[in-house]
């Protein structure tokens, strides 16, 4: 059955478009959206933060013919009144009269909307209840300083919850809306030893609550985390292999999406402009946008145009298969929209079938990065350059902790290198990757 589109939020959306079209806009758009929330924190057992959130909020972005394209803006309001929205479409076609003439602008192609909005599970029970979360974040803190006499402090245990919808309209005739949910559970902990302290957490989430892991599991894999960076020592420089565990290998997909995103490919400014059929990884490699995935964290049956999303591959065996566009980029590049307005939906590296310990094995020696610091990543060259810390690792085994390490390589290089692909694939953000073992790169030390 497909959702059905918030009432109250419609009857905004088609008063908007409405108010828009009367004022002088040739085209509009409208998004409105709804929710509620609960957020708590917990910090050496009291609770320190209880928050409720409840609100709506609509945008309007309008489009004016002008002599050699169309001229647009876009205004935001929290107050869903008739009188607030006519002044919301009213000052849009006035800003819009203001700018410039731009051929690439306008809402997408009638053909590309979504037609039918499927059930993608996004939306689950959530009980706002603060006195449970607060039993949650307790029990996660309470289990991650029980780890470890030498976890002393913590940064908190965090429970958070929220439900809402979401509708979107325009003026060729669309109405579409969806409700979604989601839980969080986190946990920071702080340990000493030695003189020296160290920070790591853990955390889990889930569109359903119930698909969330325990809060006593979050609490003692933070403490684990957390106690095994004592210790630390320092690297001289050399040039070695790298695993990058999965969280911080997720970011090297991160940049694979901004250099792949129109915006950047249009203006020129991304490495790999005109990467289209260009081998970029090995042939084992294939990275995944799908934003129609079950219950994921990014998934939508519309992007932020109502285009209709889809699942494909951007990596497929290796090779450079698909941008990231939405309906302006394409039009900038002569290429259809993506179904990406407002970026990927759920981007993966698909999984391997080796383990993290296989990989190490495989590495035999060299770094496992399980943290990254600093922005040092230059996504007109490729150029990469980002504090590390994590694992020194000697015959296929973890053997000290490593901190204060720069890794030091560039994009292309980095992604061709890669020489196994782990089996720990977590879906736990809208950009996921499994464990990944890279040939070699240079590690600035001491």
């Amino acid at each position: 059955m497909s959702p059905t589109p918030d009432a109250a939020l419609a009857a905004a959306v088609e008063q908007l478009l409405a108010v828009a079209a009367d004022a002088g806009a040739d085209q509009a758009q409208a998004a409105a959206q709804s929710g509620r929330g609960l957020s708590v924190t917990v910090r050496l057992g009291k609770a320190e933060r209880i928050e409720h959130r409840r609100g709506r909020s609509i945008s309007l972005t309008v489009y004016v013919k002008g002599e050699a394209g169309m001229r647009t803006a876009s205004c935001t309001t929290t107050d869903m009144s008739s009188a607030a929205l006519a002044e919301t479409a009213h000052q849009a076609v006035t800003l819009a009269r203001l700018a410039d003439d731009d051929p690439a602008a306008g809402l997408p192609e009638r053909e590309a909307l979504v037609e039918r909005v499927d059930d993608l599970a996004l939306a689950f029970p959530v009980q706002l209840d603060p006195q449970a979360a607060l039993d949650e974040a307790t029990a996660c803190e309470a289990a991650a300083m029980a780890v470890d006499r030498r976890i002393t402090n913590s940064e908190g245990a965090t429970v958070s919850l929220n439900t809402g919808d979401v509708v979107l309209g325009n003026s060729l005739g669309l109405l579409v809306g969806y409700p979604a949910s989601r839980k969080s559970v986190g946990c920071v902990v702080v340990a000493e030893g030695d003189g020296a302290k160290e920070r790591d957490g853990w955390g889990s989430v889930a569109r359903d609550p119930a698909a969330v892991e325990p809060p006593e599991a979050v609490g003692r894999i933070a403490g684990e985390r957390t106690t095994r960076r004592l210790g630390g020592r320092q690297l001289t420089t050399r040039k070695a292999p790298v695993c990058f565990e999965h969280d911080v290998a997720a970011t090297l997909l991160g940049h694979l999406a901004g250099g792949l995103s129109g915006t950047a490919l249009y203006r020129r400014t991304s490495f790999l402009a005109g990467a289209i059929g260009e081998t970029l990884f090995p042939p084992f490699v294939t990275v995944r946008d799908e934003g129609r995935r079950m219950s994921g964290l990014g998934s939508s049956p519309f992007d932020g145009e109502g285009v209709a999303t889809r699942d494909r591959s951007l990596i497929d065996a290796g090779v450079v298969a698909g941008y990231l566009l939405d309906t302006y980029a394409g039009r900038k590049l002569d290429l259809p929209t993506t179904g990406n307005a407002g970026g990927p939906h759920n981007l993966f590296l698909r999984p391997g079938d080796d383990d993290l310990a296989t990989l190490l094995r495989r590495m035999d020696t060299g770094l496992l990065v399980t943290d990254l610091m600093g922005q040092g990543v230059n996504l007109i060259t490729g150029d990469y350059s980002r504090g590390a810390a994590g694992f020194w690792v000697e015959g296929g085994e973890i053997a000290f902790p490593i901190h204060e390490v720069t890794l030091a390589a560039n994009l292309r290089d980095i992604f061709g290198r890669m020489v196994a692909v782990g089996s720990d694939l977590r879906f736990d953000s809208a950009c996921c990757s499994p464990s990944v073992l890279i040939e070699e790169m240079t590690l600035a030390g001491s």
